[in-house]
């Protein structure tokens, strides 16, 4: 599969998130969006609103972190995302909450945090298009990699080929590879891009 990568713009400047998009468009293939509501995760991001104004010709890759997701899924499908990804964790009926998502257009994601088991996931890998691997627990960027997860990632490869595979957390030129070999074929990547004073650069090195 070929190696895509998605900018989180969870380490975007905020006041001119158009602008810091703009300086990755040409070069990344998703933008990257964390949905975050304070109390699935201990943070507080953003909403559908600020999607709303998102402007990008990239597709919209938008992770919520949020509890009790399936009351939002009209909303951000609304607010332009593309792809929705979901926690496990957070889902009371998971199944029908990937339906859902399928059913209003979007393609549909399933995330795990660190410390859960990637064989919870084994009843639902037909059902994703895209699984994501949390490789630092979710609500803060700048975290260090933690390599336990390439062996989720190698399980979701040998277990589930033909889907998306994304990793999110850590992710520099040297983590990359790492996730690229276990089987990993979407790179989010957020203070490593837009912290970087040459951001074609540093997603063309995700991608190499």
């Amino acid at each position: 599969m070929r190696i895509k990568v998605s900018p989180s713009i969870f380490s975007a400047d905020f006041g001119r998130l158009n602008d810091d998009i703009a300086t990755v468009d040409k070069y990344a293939d998703y933008i990257h969006v964390d949905v975050m509501d304070g109390h699935f995760v201990p943070n507080i991001t953003i909403g559908a609103c600020v999607i709303w104004g998102i402007k990008t010709r990239l597709p919209l890759d938008v992770h919520l972190m949020i509890d009790s997701p399936e009351k939002y899924l009209e909303d951000f499908k609304d607010a332009g995302a593309n792809i929705l990804t979901v926690h496990f964790e957070a889902c009371k009926n998971l199944k029908e909450v990937l339906g859902r998502i399928k059913e209003l257009g979007m393609k549909a994601g399933v995330s795990i945090k660190p410390k859960t088991k990637v064989e919870e996931l084994k009843p639902y890998l037909n059902l994703i298009d895209w699984a994501l691997v949390m490789s630092v627990e979710p609500g803060f960027g700048g975290q260090q990699f933690m390599e336990n997860s390439l062996d989720k990632i190698k399980w979701l490869r040998k277990n589930a080929p033909k889907i998306d595979i994304a990793v999110d957390g850590g992710i520099n030129e040297k983590t990359a590879k790492l996730c690229k070999e276990a089987g990993a074929n979407i790179l989010i990547a957020g203070s490593y891009i837009f912290k970087s004073q040459n951001r074609k650069k540093a997603v063309e090195s995700l991608k190499a």
